[in-house]
């Protein structure tokens, strides 16, 4: 699976073959602009995010784009592994080709041979014609193996002879098949404790686990939430031809104190109920009803607010204004008392968090 032709280091770039090294400068170059992308906007590809978390993850996904490497992508479900993998593929040299994406988990156990390397006419019951496999539709492309803990242990060591070969057989056929694919694979266990429990083998953990990309829950990554809720915001109402939505800063801060068991998945949903719903330009805290949306968080935390030693003054203020409006129920006027502030004010900084907000959507 490994294409040794990848190699970008500049003492190689006069062995490349002119074609390949053509495709190479361009990604070296597509991958600057996504660097600036990240440094401007926190954002790489269809991924958001600003966190410390997610700017490890852009960086490993910027580096290993450019070559073969078999990349191990793990996670919680609805954290975004299938976005990852298909940002390395849109990233590398073999972003023309196919990227092909079977989940193993969903697929049953006697139809997973068959999905993966082909039938030839006759191989079984119901074999009607020829049909060609998921390493065959994804070759010179990239191959996505999601939840490979789920796959059945015959078929690891049958995957693990066409990484170790590169070639198949199709189901019925003696004819050996070469396959040039790039191998992405990803699990939301922990490999290590699916090896150990048998149900992931070893050797084909070592095989898939060349560069391994860890995706953080939203719940330990809560500071990207603004912005990620936003470009939901914009993206699906722009999917279901709505006007420009903005979450008001009520809502916001519902969404900041939920757990999001489901992840960005999770928000996803949310989100896009939201969007449909609302009449109006702002999405209000009502609108997530009746999600259950976490409030035991905020209930227990409202009246109370606490910041680390070192955080912008500015940052401070805002959160102030944004809890107390929780507090009355976005009650302006009695926020505004509360606070110690005129009601022009108090309207004054809303418009600036909201100005922020859209000038934060608009980027993306």
């Amino acid at each position: 699976m490994m294409d040794s032709r990848s190699a970008t280091t500049p003492e190689l770039d006069n062995h490349i073959e002119p074609e390949l090294l053509n495709e190479l400068t361009e990604t070296k170059r597509e991958n600057e602009l996504l660097r600036r992308q990240l440094q401007d906007r926190g954002a790489f590809g269809e991924l958001v995010g600003n966190s410390e978390s997610m700017r490890q993850v852009f960086s490993l996904i910027e580096q290993v784009a450019p070559s073969s490497a078999s990349v191990l992508i793990t996670g919680e479900s609805g954290t975004g592994k299938e976005l990852v993998a298909r940002s390395i593929h849109k990233h590398s040299p073999r972003k023309d080709a196919p990227f092909i994406a079977i989940n193993c988990s969903a697929i049953p156990e006697t139809l997973m041979e068959s999905e993966l390397f082909g039938h030839e006419k006759g191989a079984f019951t119901g074999a009607a014609s020829r049909r060609q496999g998921c390493f065959e539709l994804a070759n010179k492309g990239t191959l996505l193996l999601d939840e490979i803990a789920e796959m059945p242990a015959m078929l690891q060591s049958k995957l693990l002879r066409v990484i170790e070969e590169r070639s198949l057989r199709r189901l019925g056929s003696k004819v050996e098949l070469p396959v040039d694919v790039r191998l992405i694979a990803a699990t939301n266990r922990d490999p290590e404790e699916a090896v150990s429990v048998g149900t992931l083998r070893e050797d084909l953990l070592y095989r898939l686990n060349v560069i391994r990309i860890q995706l953080p829950p939203l719940k330990d990554r809560k500071e990207d939430l603004p912005l990620l809720a936003q470009h939901l915001v914009t993206q699906l109402a722009t999917k279901h031809d709505r006007p420009a939505r903005f979450l008001s800063p009520a809502a916001l801060l519902v969404l900041q104190y939920h757990a999001w068991p489901g992840n960005v998945r999770e928000l996803r949903n949310v989100i896009e109920r939201a969007v449909v719903i609302c009449s109006g330009e702002q999405i209000e805290r009502h609108h997530f009803a009746p999600y259950p949306i976490d409030q035991r968080e905020r209930l227990r935390r409202e009246d109370t607010i606490s910041f680390p030693v070192g955080t912008p003054l500015e940052e401070v203020e805002r959160q102030m204004i944004l809890r107390t409006l929780v507090k009355t129920n976005n009650n302006k006027t009695r926020a505004a008392e509360l606070l110690g502030i005129s009601l022009k004010t108090l309207h004054n900084k809303l418009n600036l968090y909201r100005d922020r907000s859209q000038m934060d959507s608009n980027s993306q």
